[in-house]
């Protein structure tokens, strides 16, 4: 375990910078068992912060694969009105919501992907109106990291046990800017402010489309919205209330058009997916939509992430970051998508975040979907980002700017 006095910066950090937790608001923990020590912690500085009650909504990952692996699909389908009455409590009650994560690395292998994608689109179904509330920004929410050794020693194949844990403690701490002698909500405050003046040069530009080329294969064109909102770092509720979504990040990003993508992608880094590790893999899009892909390590498993439903085949984010980035120069890979797509550009199959595009929060779907808007259950991100990325804007009438050259930005 790491010093009591780092968990407590950690834990402090996720309720006033991520969650940003109000006085008298209901707070939701979300958290595996293996995570005890940061949820106690995160329950307390949640109080501390003036919290009116705070929830632990706890799960175990060992346990989900042997409901998998034991379950008939139907059982698995059939998703109880308490899951969802309990989900709809938080919604009425206001709460906001911090996420542990801390992923067990190709712990479903072997698992039926069919049954988990099944069991997937059941209860996206039933939740739906939970998305909803949570990607429309309607209250606040925050996702944070805490080591398991299983995890850790994937991470740290050299290391075992406490010592592997104790590497990636350190290495979360880092990721997310807490040190010893630091004030980690002053540092998040100016990471915050660098974040806000890339997007607002984005803004400015309102391109048309986006191309990005390296040597692995990517050649790639986007086109954006109309009226895209290029956002990263801290974002506001539809209440007027800022958070940090993700702890930690690095992105600049918004809303691709669904069907105005087209050319070749190859990822660069592995992706993470119900348990399993998709590895060297690559998506060819055209109008839009993936038509063709193929992957060295878990193809059946990108298949399932593809045909989840309709929207799962298109695109709903694209995100800028730079190679010369804390987490890349890190040389960590950290098998999780929460860090592993701050040390690259990254672009999400699925649904987009409505906040992307100029009142977004504000319109229905229908009227969110004449813009552009792809609408999904699933929202996966994988990294694409080299040393070598050329990245260049167009704008509406024509000109052509640089925005990235050697995986850098240059504007």
């Amino acid at each position: 375990m790491p010093k009591q006095s780092m968990l407590e910066k950690y834990a402090a950090l996720a309720v006033n910078v991520g969650a940003n937790v109000q006085k008298d608001q209901h707070v939701v923990v979300r958290a595996t068992t293996e995570n005890q020590s940061l949820v106690r912690e995160i329950v307390k500085q949640a109080y501390l912060a003036g919290a009116r009650k705070v929830s632990v909504d706890w799960s175990d990952d060992i346990v989900s694969r042997l409901g998998y692996a034991h379950q008939s699909v139907e059982t698995l389908e059939d998703i109880p009105e308490y899951v969802v009455n309990k989900a709809q409590y938080a919604v009425d009650s206001g709460a906001c919501f911090i996420s542990i994560t801390s992923p067990v690395p190709g712990l479903n292998k072997g698992i039926d992907p069919q049954k988990m994608q099944r069991a997937g689109i059941a209860a996206m179904k039933k939740m739906s109106f939970f998305q909803t509330h949570m990607m429309g920004n309607k209250t606040q929410w925050t996702i944070v990291a805490a080591p398991n050794t299983v995890w850790s020693e994937q991470v740290f194949t050299d290391l075992k046990g406490e010592e592997a844990n104790e590497a990636l403690w350190n290495a979360i701490f880092q990721a997310c800017r807490v040190t010893e002698d630091n004030d980690p909500v002053q540092a998040w405050e100016a990471h915050n402010d660098t974040l806000s003046k890339h997007n607002k040069i984005l803004n400015d530009y309102q391109f048309e489309t986006l191309s990005f080329k390296n040597s692995l294969g990517t050649d790639i064109t986007l086109k954006l919205v109309e009226n895209h909102v290029w956002a990263g770092g801290d974002e506001v509720t539809t209440k007027g209330v800022k958070f940090n979504p993700n702890i930690p990040t690095e992105e600049t990003f918004t809303m691709p058009h669904k069907t105005g993508t087209n050319g070749k992608v190859v990822a660069t880094k592995p992706l993470n997916y119900q348990g399993n590790l998709i590895e060297d893999f690559w998506l060819v899009f055209k109008d839009g939509k993936v038509v063709d892909y193929d992957a060295k390590k878990e193809k059946d498993t990108l298949k399932n992430l593809i045909e989840f439903d309709e929207g799962s085949c298109y695109l709903g984010e694209i995100a800028l970051i730079a190679h010369d980035s804390p987490i890349q120069n890190s040389g960590i890979l950290f098998l999780n998508t929460l860090f592993d797509e701050n040390a690259s550009c990254h672009m999400a199959l699925g649904r987009a975040y409505p906040m992307n595009v100029k009142d977004g929060t504000s319109l229905d779907q229908e009227s969110l979907k004449a813009l552009g808007y792809n609408h999904s259950m699933a929202h996966s991100d994988f990294m694409f980002g080299s040393e070598d990325l050329e990245v260049i804007g167009t704008t509406k009438d024509g000109k052509k700017v640089t925005i990235m050259k050697d995986g850098n930005f240059v504007i």
